[in-house]
């Protein structure tokens, strides 16, 4: 159940993105869940392959390189996904900035509720 919720706030964040930034677009809200779930997946299978395949550079520049890491997910989950674009590299990196940035204050409020 919290797994579903957590897909269901990330689709909403993908969302809230795709209508602020103008270098992204998603189609529809069916769109945004299967992004939230593309990108869950791209995160669990093929980021630590990145990162260990990239782990001097990580070090050299003190984990900045994690940053494009994270715009590659977005790109990866652009050529994946139908109806879901980023325009550019730079587009990516600040639509994961700001999508990081609102899942944790979404994930927070899930959190938040749970307490009695």
């Amino acid at each position: 159940m919290k797994f579903i919720l957590r897909i269901l706030l990330s689709a909403l964040a993908v969302v809230i993105l795709a209508k602020v930034l103008p270098g992204a677009g998603v189609d529809s809200y069916t769109t945004a869940i299967i992004v939230a779930l593309v990108l869950s997946l791209l995160n669990f299978i093929v980021k630590p392959i990145l990162i260990i395949l990239t782990l001097p550079v990580t070090i050299i520049t003190f984990g900045l390189f994690l940053l494009v890491i994270n715009a590659i997910i977005i790109l990866l989950a652009d050529r994946l996904i139908d109806g879901f674009y980023v325009n550019s590299i730079w587009w990516a990196l600040l639509f994961s900035l700001l999508l990081s940035f609102l899942q944790s204050i979404l994930f927070s409020l899930l959190k938040d509720g749970k307490k009695d």
